[in-house]
């Protein structure tokens, strides 16, 4: 009875047929095809009798497309044939319920056509007749190296291979950030979404809460950090923590809920090293400030984007957070980022810049999809993946330690400082992070230094202003510099147990700025000594050596003082009335001396670096009538700015190293 039914079924759609034959006399051959076939009886075999043909697919599980395929002819076949074969493989797939599309057809190197149908209709295509192999389509991918990769390699002799070090596998990130699609081929595997939501309702009365777009930058940021072709570690495993809306939103209160949560876990399952990647700003929050702060004093490394805003740094949280990495964005010309009327916030309050505009990385549209984004986050991300990769070569470094290596890995003065706003072309840092050379030896334990600037005094007389080093780092020096020359010097204050670098404003003075040294990996015991009284020097005791001097006068004007002195005596000297400040340091293994340049010329800058495996630590101006604005360090190089005059101006740079393990042998 059933079969009867089936009959008469069958009979209604050949009816059918056969007026749509009568016509059209152009499909008369695939419509005869297509009802020999449907009154074909499925118990009975096709007459002919044939081997099936082989059925390859993409060896990479994360680049295959299941559900198209290429269907390759045997050689010698006609064109028409391989349309044949195509319409016998529709009509077949029509009579179990199949939908096929046929994409493409190929002529040229060989004869086939692309075929978009469901697996299940595989084991029919590989009987058909002519048909030598079908292969399963799979993704391509450009092997030339996105530019932002490409820019943090060292190593540019593997044209179109990114080669890090390392991939980072030691190292774990925590991601507060919006949601993120863990079913992306790039991260697929690398990041785990935790059960922390804190995010605030969108805005508006409609919103299309779309997946994708609820996705959207989570993914692309985990994708450069980890992404298996767009990351730059990409071995570290990513932790999600959702702080942020479908609208890129959240609140300073969900973010620290956040930070309290990623504390709870590394207390409840301790990772080391660990990383927590912000790639958000708000204004300036002392709160969220503070709770950053304590994450990093507990041994974890916080890196931040700087913000958007074509502004000050400073002013948002947390990248205005001095223990946190903060983050700018470069274009590919290594200039500032800018989009219209927004760019990547610049400033002292930023360590690094990193590559930031038209970065690729995973989309969220789909599971194969990339998109370009531009910003801080994607910077901040960039950072993090250096991070994880020098982590993975020293787990044991501190947040203090792991600055100093970036910034010592970093490529410098490539940023033209006429692309920024003229009050911060000094306090902002012109390095680019990139990632160590292969063969780099560099651990935590080196002698590294930076300089931290403070903000600019007021302009009133003996107006103060102090810099500080970072947790972690101690200060081997302290300088100041103001814009027309008015100084009354420097000064090395202890409160709460911390130096800090404090600079003094002359009369008539416009302000001026503290450039305090910090440095890591000193294996030291330092301490900061000063003049008996005004007038005396300032002497370092026996076996200490001197890594740096200040002087400061309390008449509102401050005099250049003397040579340091780096023999048998080490110490610095101070003018009659004012104060001498000596940085002074104690191991069997440090080595000072004193390096100066003293142009015949006259400059209004003069510079004087330390050779390789030498460090700065101490930078002085000296003159004899020209006045000095002031000396500052910028990377291993001394600068000193002169007012003019008739007289020139030397640079003194303090250089200090551990001594090699053969020379501590014979001493």
């Amino acid at each position: 009875r059933m079969k009867s039914v089936v009959t008469v079924c069958c009979l209604s759609f050949l009816l059918g047929l056969v007026a749509l034959v009568e016509t059209d006399e152009d499909y008369t051959e695939d419509e005869e095809m297509i009802l020999s076939l449907i009154l074909q009886d499925d118990t009975q075999p096709e007459a002919e009798s044939r081997p099936s043909a082989q059925f390859y697919r993409c060896t990479k599980d994360a680049w295959r497309m299941p559900g198209q395929y290429i269907v390759v002819m045997r050689k010698g076949t006609h064109v028409n044939q391989v349309e044949r074969t195509a319409r016998r493989l529709r009509a077949k797939a029509a009579k179990r319920g199949y939908l096929i599309e046929i994409l493409q057809t190929y002529s040229g190197a060989f004869h086939g056509f692309l075929v978009k149908m469901s697996s299940d209709v595989l084991h029919m295509a590989v009987k058909l007749p002519h048909v030598e192999y079908i292969e399963e389509d799979s993704s391509i991918f450009a092997q030339s190296i996105p530019w932002n990769l490409q820019r943090i390699l060292q190593n540019k002799h593997e044209s179109g291979k990114y080669s890090p070090p390392n991939d980072g596998a030691k190292v774990g990130v925590y991601l507060l950030d919006t949601s993120v699609q863990v079913t992306h081929r790039e991260i697929e595997d690398r990041v785990m979404v935790t059960d922390f939501n804190s995010v605030p309702e969108e805005d508006g009365v409609r919103v299309h809460r779309q997946t994708s777009q609820c996705d959207s930058h989570g993914t692309h940021i985990a994708g450069v950090v980890s992404g298996r072709d767009s990351g730059v570690a990409r071995g570290a495993s990513v932790n999600s923590v959702r702080v942020l809306n479908c609208q890129g939103k959240g609140t300073v209160s969900g973010a620290l809920a956040g930070l309290e949560y990623i504390q709870s876990s590394l207390m409840s399952q301790p990772i080391r090293p660990v990383i927590v990647l912000l790639p958000f700003v708000g204004g300036f929050s002392r709160t969220l400030n503070a709770a950053c702060r304590k994450m990093v004093e507990s041994g974890t490394v916080l890196i931040a984007a700087a913000g958007n805003y074509n502004d000050d740094a400073c002013l948002y949280s947390p990248a205005s957070e001095p223990e946190v990495i903060t983050v700018g964005a470069v274009n590919f010309a290594d200039q500032p980022l800018s989009t219209g009327t927004t760019g990547t916030n610049v400033g002292r309050c930023v360590d690094v810049f990193a590559p930031g505009d038209d970065i690729i990385s995973a989309s969220s549209d789909c599971s194969t999809c990339f998109t370009t984004k531009s910003g801080t986050s994607q910077a901040a991300a960039h950072v993090a993946g250096i991070a994880a990769v020098l982590l993975n070569l020293s787990p044991n470094s501190s947040s203090a330690e792991l600055l100093q290596q970036l910034l010592h890995h970093s490529v410098r003065q490539v940023i033209n400082p006429e692309s920024l706003p003229l009050n911060h072309r000094l306090t902002t840092p012109n390095m680019v992070a990139a990632l160590p050379d292969s063969t780099s030896t560099l651990i935590g334990e080196d002698l590294l230094c930076r300089s931290v600037w403070s903000e600019r005094s007021a302009v009133k007389g003996l107006a103060t202003t102090t810099a500080r080093c970072r947790h972690g780092e101690e200060m081997l020096s302290c300088s100041s510099f103001s814009q027309n020359g008015a100084r009354a010097g420097e000064r090395v204050e202890e409160r709460d147990g911390q130096k800090e670098c404090v600079a003094v404003n002359g009369n008539g003075g416009h302000g001026v700025f503290a450039v305090a040294r910090c440095c890591t990996g000193h294996k030291a015991q330092c301490q900061m000594l000063e003049s008996p009284k005004r007038g005396e020097d300032a002497e370092c005791p026996p076996d200490y050596q001197l890594t740096g001097c200040s002087s400061s006068s309390s008449s509102g004007h401050v005099s250049d003082s003397d040579l340091p002195l780096h023999g048998s005596r080490r110490a610095c000297p101070a003018k009659r009335g004012e104060m001498s400040y000596a940085s002074c340091c104690h191991t069997s293994s440090l080595e000072c001396r004193l390096i100066e340049h003293n142009p015949t010329g006259l400059s209004e800058q003069v510079e004087v670096s330390c050779e390789d495996s030498w460090t700065l630590t101490g930078c002085q101006g000296l003159s004899d009538g020209s006045g000095v604005r002031g000396a500052f360090a910028l990377g291993n190089t001394c600068v000193v700015h002169t007012s003019g005059g008739d007289k020139g101006a030397a640079a003194i740079a303090t250089c200090c190293r551990h001594r090699p393990s053969h020379q501590l042998s014979d001493h």
